[in-house]
């Protein structure tokens, strides 16, 4: 028995969402580790590039969902390719049919003209930067969802950002916390200005985290609750739909752009609800709805009638779900200790 999720719980009404996404793999599975694949990607045409798997009908789903429960959405994509390449993204946003309002990008020949060359891979105090900005032009009661990968700082970056914006970072931290990781002077400056006379608010409801990389899970804990780390599209879909941001029919879309895209088959989004389930991340109630749902459109293996949760169970897991969750309780972030962890990690993985 499929139950349908209402529009919405509550006549207050929701307030505007932001999602803010990385474009290079996190929406885009890019190829930039050498020189000689950066130089190409100016040059490659929109239909050749690859959106990574389920990513697609998760941004389309995520914008319905809200339209569909008379929220304002906002989509925004930050991007440290250059310039160059905005033609062929904003090409295959449309091939895509991906509905956004903003996109920018790093000015890299900039850098490479002022023979600024540390700047070209140093990519904190960019975004950093350009998101504090863009938060100037968002609704004050505005809430966001954020949406990066592990391939370069985005946990760090993103973490910085939501605490500068719930007050627990102040403008002069930044110094003790931009300066060892070589972010340029004049960005850090930006920065604290940018943060002077914002009003402290938890505007960061989640940040997720396209574990590209592989990197192990339990390296992402000292970033807090608040920061996801997914294996892949399936189980952000999952954790969304958990806090009242998808439904079930979206959750499901995302994983049959995954069997269209990879030949995921149910017993890999089996052990996938498992594993984030297991993690924390995904409430056993949330858990057990989209088991139920998910089997009877074949997207996880068949359970016995034996094994089947009772009506009210399924009533009671269902009404668990909230349509705007309260952001979790997140201890202070040790940045100092967690760069110098984020630090060597990057050091190996470059290695």
């Amino acid at each position: 028995m499929a139950l349908r999720r209402s529009k919405s719980r509550s006549s207050k009404a929701l307030p505007p969402i932001v999602f803010r996404w990385d474009l290079d793999k996190t929406y885009l599975e890019s190829e930039f580790e050498s020189l000689r694949q950066m130089v190409r990607i100016p040059f490659e045409k929109p239909e050749d590039k690859v959106a990574v798997p389920g990513v697609v009908p998760l941004i389309r789903n995520l914008r319905e969902v809200a339209t569909s429960a008379g929220r304002e959405v906002r989509v925004y994509f930050i991007s440290a390719s250059p310039p160059q390449i905005a033609k062929a993204i904003k090409e295959k946003l449309t091939l895509d049919g991906i509905v956004y309002d903003g996109i920018v990008f790093k000015n890299q020949l900039h850098h490479l003209v002022r023979g600024r060359f540390r700047n070209l891979r140093e990519h904190v105090g960019y975004k950093l930067t350009e998101l504090l900005k863009s938060r100037r032009d968002m609704p004050p009661e505005s809430r966001e969802l954020l949406f990066g990968d592990d391939w370069e700082s985005d946990p760090l970056i993103y973490s910085l950002y939501a605490d500068l914006l719930a007050g627990r970072l102040a403008a002069e931290d930044l110094d003790s916390i931009l300066k060892p990781i070589g972010v340029d002077a004049r960005l850090l400056a930006v920065a604290k200005d940018l943060v002077d006379g914002l009003a402290a608010a938890e505007v960061v409801r989640k940040i997720f985290i396209n574990v590209e990389r592989r990197t192990p899970p339990t390296r992402f804990r000292s970033f807090g609750p608040r920061l996801v780390p997914t294996f892949n599209y399936f189980q952000t879909a999952a954790c969304l739909y958990d806090d009242g941001y998808l439904t079930l029919p979206a959750v499901a879309e995302v994983a049959a752009g995954l069997v269209e895209a990879t030949a995921a088959t149910p017993h890999r989004f089996a052990n996938a609800l498992d594993d984030i389930t297991r993690r924390g991340h995904l409430r056993p109630a949330s858990a057990t709805v989209l088991r139920e749902y998910l089997r009877e459109h074949r997207l996880l293996p068949r359970q016995s009638k034996a094994a089947r949760p009772s009506l009210w169970q399924r009533l009671q897991s269902w009404f668990a779900s909230t349509p705007e969750p309260t952001p979790p309780r997140d201890e202070a972030i040790d940045y100092q200790a967690l760069i110098a962890q984020w630090r060597g990690a990057h050091t190996e993985q470059r290695a």
